[in-house]
């Protein structure tokens, strides 16, 4: 008897996702400069949306201010560019590294509460930061700043390259994003989080800390949050208080995406955010419709497939493109006697 985790089904989608980025790694060449900043929103929300269901389709942190941390990383690599004079190469990174020290403080704040408190917490929190963020002169207060052209001009000459390393950017946070995820959950700490969300209470009777296991994923995560949220606004090349810490953009369709796709999987966000974009790019012009249809689209998923759309075909199928659950393979017949 063997156990396994890989099937065919994963190994061509290794496969076939290899010949993708392969694929995508050349678009600067075969696809347009809108194409490009299209393709890298879809990424950051891939990662973003692969980010949130860590935490709260795993970690059961349930979290509606993940927009702290996009609007953190985007005004700390802002300052870091703007006041340090770091090159915007090694800003992100440190973007990161700061909004996972920040989120040290956060955590142990936060954590004090449960359930729908949490919830209204990490929403204060997010709050707070818009605040501070709408009262620091010297990254334009309420008004926002813009990097300079001197700036940008730092990261490449020509405006084609630069949207070309921008898109490359945005394709590799997304695959460290996934690629970080994935490998959390086949280790031991992703066995912890599974049997966090499965039962808590059982998982702490098996002496599993529970508040460590959480805590690590609630730093990790803001990190990387952070990460991509600083990539947006190198894309947008300006920063407000609202847009950087606005709810709707980046928890709101973020849950959506995850909720449609699957939580507490990693094929769901990825999913998610295909079918969200398709939605957004064919109804976007319809105004107050098109939020009215992303409702009704949420409302029929979780009423006609609770775990989803990708729970779903794996309840049918029983395809699992990143091979996490284990697979008892090699059974020997039984011998008579």
């Amino acid at each position: 008897m063997q156990v396994t985790r890989s099937s065919p089904a994963s190994r061509a989608a290794a496969v076939i996702g290899l010949l993708i980025v392969i694929g995508l790694v050349a678009a600067p060449w075969w696809a347009g400069r809108a194409d490009l900043r299209l393709m890298g929103e879809i990424f950051l929300y891939v990662s973003l949306a692969t980010l949130w269901n860590l935490l709260a389709g795993y970690a059961g942190l349930v979290s509606v201010g993940q927009q702290a941390y996009v609007g953190f990383g985007g005004y700390a690599f802002f300052a870091l560019t703007m006041l340090a004079g770091i090159p915007i190469l090694l800003a992100l990174p440190l973007a990161a590294v700061a909004g996972a020290l920040v989120a040290i403080p956060v955590a142990t704040l936060i954590f004090r509460l449960r359930g729908a408190y949490f919830a209204i917490g990490t929403w204060v929190v997010a709050e707070v930061f818009r605040l501070i963020a709408a009262q620091t002169p010297a990254l334009g207060g309420g008004s926002g700043a813009s990097l300079s052209a001197d700036i940008v001009k730092t990261l490449a000459d020509s405006r084609d390259l630069r949207e070309a390393i921008a898109f490359w950017l945005a394709l590799g946070v997304m695959i460290l994003t996934v690629g970080a995820a994935f490998l959390i959950l086949r280790s031991r700490r992703g066995l912890a989080l599974t049997a966090i969300r499965d039962n808590e209470l059982a998982a702490r009777s098996l002496g599993i800390d529970i508040w460590r296991t959480k805590f690590f994923v609630y730093v990790v995560t803001a990190g990387m949050t952070s990460l991509v949220g600083g990539l947006i606004f190198l894309q947008k090349l300006r920063i407000s208080p609202d847009a950087a810490f606005s709810a709707n953009d980046w928890t709101a369709f973020v849950i959506f995406i995850v909720v449609i796709g699957g939580i507490g999987t990693l094929e769901g966000p990825i999913l998610g955010t295909l079918i969200f974009f398709a939605l957004r790019e064919t109804m976007a012009e319809l105004g107050t419709i098109y939020l009215i249809a992303l409702g009704v689209v949420a409302i029929a998923v979780m009423l006609k497939a609770p775990t989803g759309l990708w729970g779903l075909i794996r309840a049918r199928t029983g395809a699992e493109l990143f091979p996490l659950s284990r697979r008892v393979t090699g059974l020997a017949p039984m011998s008579r006697k």
